[in-house]
C-alpha cells in the first residue's frame, strides 16, 4: 500500500492532468491505482478534477466516487477551500478525508491524493494544506510547468518543503502548453540540479503530451 499527495507551484499548473496522468501510468506497471481529491472547489455533485481523471486512465466512474470516497467535499464556489467552505457552510472534518484515504488503501495498491492549489492553500483559517501533508506523512509530489515564472513559484514550494521537512517524492514537470525552448530547457535543468544537491532521492518526472 501507497499513497502519495501531488500538489502544484499555483492553480491552472496542469495538477489534475498529471495526477491521472501519473495514476495511468502506474497502473501500465501492473498497480491497482486510485486518485483522491482532498476538497473540490467550483462544481457540484461529483468532483469534476475525480471525473478527469477517470478519463485520462481510461475508466469510468468508480463506486468511490459516486459515494463520495474519493472526494467527500465539493463545495460550489470556486475559491481557495477556507473560503469555498465559508460561502457553503460547511465545517471540514478533516480526520474523515484521511479515513477514506485509508479506505482505499484497503482496495487499491496505491492512492494518489490531489490537492486544491498549491502547497500553502488554507483548508480552515488556521490549517494549511502542508500541514495535512505533515500530519498524515504523505510523500508529495509538485507539479510545475515550463511557463515564464514557474522557476521562481518551484523554488519557494521546494524552499518550504525543505524548511518543513516534507517528504518529496520528486517534481513532474508539465510542458505543455509549449513555451519558448530556451525558459523550457533551462527551467528543466535548474530544477534537476536543485533536486540533485537538495532532495536527492526524489524523482524528476516530465509528463508526456496527454490527448483525452
Amino acid at each position: 500500500m501507497e499513497k502519495y499527495f501531488i500538489t502544484g507551484i499555483d492553480t491552472d499548473i496542469g495538477k489534475t492532468v498529471a495526477v491521472g496522468w501519473l495514476a495511468r501510468e502506474l497502473a501500465k506497471c501492473g498497480k491497482s491505482v486510485v486518485t483522491q481529491k482532498l476538497i473540490q472547489t467550483g462544481c457540484r455533485g461529483i468532483s469534476e478534477d475525480i471525473l478527469k481523471h477517470r478519463k485520462i486512465m481510461g475508466i469510468g466512474v468508480l463506486p468511490e466516487d459516486s459515494d463520495g470516497t474519493t472526494c467527500k467535499y465539493v463545495m460550489t464556489y470556486p475559491a481557495s477551500p477556507h473560503i469555498a467552505c465559508a460561502i457553503d457552510n460547511v465545517v471540514l472534518d478533516i480526520p474523515s478525508i484521511a479515513a477514506n484515504t485509508e479506505k482505499l488503501c484497503a482496495k487499491f495498491d496505491m492512492v494518489l491524493i490531489e490537492g486544491a492549489g498549491g502547497i500553502m492553500v488554507p483548508l480552515t483559517q488556521d490549517y494549511l494544506t502542508i500541514d495535512y501533508i505533515l500530519d498524515y506523512r504523505l510523500p508529495t509530489f509538485i507539479v510545475v510547468s515550463s511557463r515564464l515564472g514557474s522557476l521562481n513559484h518551484a523554488l519557494l514550494s521546494l524552499e518550504i518543503c525543505r524548511m518543513r521537512g516534507v517528504e518529496l517524492a520528486g517534481i513532474i514537470y508539465n510542458t505543455f502548453p509549449k513555451t519558448a525552448f530556451e525558459i523550457e530547457d533551462s527551467t528543466r535543468d535548474f530544477l534537476k540540479k536543485y533536486l540533485s544537491k537538495n532532495f536527492p532521492n526524489a524523482e524528476f518526472k516530465e509528463m508526456s503530451k496527454i490527448d483525452f
